[in-house]
């Protein structure tokens, strides 16, 4: 990927010296760096994914300052919300990271035995490989080589799995040389990289969706000593991004020109494809969809929900059952969704018929929201007209009052999920030509048996 501007990329010599300039003529503490680092790391995780759809984190720890920096990346994701583990095999016996793991075990974030980790890693949304830094040289050795390895396999080992793991690199993809990256071609292939203070070398090679730049600390003495060309920080973020996202199954290729050739046979297939894809590239909110319903007269309606669930029987999101959409789908069932990906030029047309889900998935998707969302539905202000916004704020807090911390807010009634099930899909994908391309799948009886049909 490639920046407007020119960018400098660091040899591990020059990111060692920077290291001990920092530490000797800027003044900066072991502690000090590390928080700072860790605290890039979390934030631009956060940026892109966020914590309602990539909720569980492992983050894997070496035994040096990537491994520091992986911990208080770990407490940072903590309190953005996000489920963290921490795995730590070869703890450092100094202060600073014996403090940090008091730190993180006070939270409280639980630490997993290698014993205990899943073969797999599946179990997780996001993996955090902190494991080493610009430092490291050489062959990994036990039990980092193990886990690496399991890194690495891991795209392998998810083929079929319908939402791989994302892979976090913190500065270094560990295993990779520093300048020459992965010489093997058999190591580590992160979905984003978080350079510190300044991009190495091997940065350049990396070709996923994400290169962010985190480590807003480095004073002017060092930047022009080494000539460092680095992009500069927007407002008061701890990172920045560098290019553009690139769509995750073609690296390298920019967004607006991310053109899929390939067609799958079965819609529901294609559509975790293409989803997978613009959740991948950082796109605000890509489990926005626009809901068509109409009265029983055809008189239409439109307006944008979010896609809680998909799978074979359908696209579930959920809502007040009271509310007007709710309404006019008790009286007229038919409906579509729209999905519009702008950055990749795609958009995704599916028209069925909608039920209400059952009451135990309703109560599942209600208690799997935060509370502060679940207390929201509780007031029964949807679709109807208010004195004004201040009846909103007290009745909210009455209902943080009845239902303090610890205690469990029941799902109202009239609040819950329906599933739309599709009778047609349409994929479109634009082209910079306007010679544009359309997928229909539609439901065909075949003897007796209904199956999908697919035309360009």
């Amino acid at each position: 990927m490639e920046n407007p501007e020119p960018i400098t990329y660091l040899t591990q010599q020059q990111a060692a010296e920077i290291d001990q300039l920092l530490m000797t003529q800027s003044g900066y503490t072991i502690d000090q760096l590390t928080e700072l680092a860790g605290l890039s790391v979390a934030a631009a995780i956060a940026e892109v994914h966020r914590q309602s759809e990539y909720k569980r984190v492992l983050v894997i720890c070496g035994p040096g300052n990537n491994g520091g920096d992986g911990l208080v990346a770990a407490r940072h994701l903590h309190h953005f919300g996000y489920n963290v583990c921490i795995c730590y095999p070869s703890r450092a016996p100094e202060p600073l990271y014996e403090g940090l793991v008091t730190q993180l075990e006070s939270l409280p974030a639980p630490f997993l035995s290698l014993e205990s980790l899943p073969e797999e890693l599946l179990n997780f949304d996001i993996l955090v490989d902190a494991i080493f830094g610009f430092s490291f040289d050489g062959n990994p050795w036990p039990p980092f080589d193990d886990l690496i390895r399991r890194l690495a396999s891991l795209r392998e080992n998810c083929r079929g799995h319908p939402k791989p793991p994302t892979i976090v690199s913190v500065d270094i993809p560990s295993g990779w040389h520093v300048e020459d990256g992965d010489i093997s071609g058999e190591g580590i292939k992160p979905d984003m990289l978080v350079s510190l203070t300044a991009p190495k070398l091997c940065a350049k090679r990396f070709d996923g969706p994400h290169h962010f730049l985190g480590g807003r600390f480095v004073p002017p003495s060092i930047v022009s000593k080494y000539e460092l060309k680095l992009p500069p920080y927007p407002g008061t973020s701890m990172c920045v991004r560098i290019g553009e996202p690139t769509c995750a199954d073609q690296p390298g290729v920019s967004p607006p020109k991310c053109i899929d050739k390939s067609v799958e046979a079965d819609p529901f297939v294609q559509f975790q494809k293409w989803f997978d894809v613009a959740s991948a590239a950082g796109l605000k909110y890509p489990d926005a969809m626009a809901l068509s319903t109409a009265t029983k007269d055809g008189k239409p309606a439109l307006r944008t929900v979010q896609l809680k669930k998909v799978d074979r029987g359908g696209f579930v999101w959920c809502n007040n059952y009271s509310s007007r959409k709710g309404s006019e789908l008790s009286e007229n069932p038919h409906a579509s969704l729209l999905f519009y990906w702008s950055a990749l030029n795609w958009q995704v047309r599916v028209e069925g018929f909608v039920q209400k889900v059952s009451n135990e998935e309703s109560e599942e998707y209600f208690h799997s929201r935060s509370r502060d969302i679940q207390i929201t539905p509780t007031l029964g202000i949807q679709s109807i007209v208010i004195p004004g916004r201040e009846v909103v704020y007290q009745q909210y807090k009455e209902m943080e009052e009845k239902y303090p911390e610890g205690t469990t807010i029941p799902r109202p009634q009239n609040w819950g999920g329906y599933r739309l099930v599709p009778e047609r899909f349409e994929f479109w994908q634009g082209d910079e030509s306007s010679v544009h391309l359309r997928l229909r799948y539609f439901v065909q009886d075949n003897d007796g048996k209904m199956e999908w049909r697919c035309a360009e």
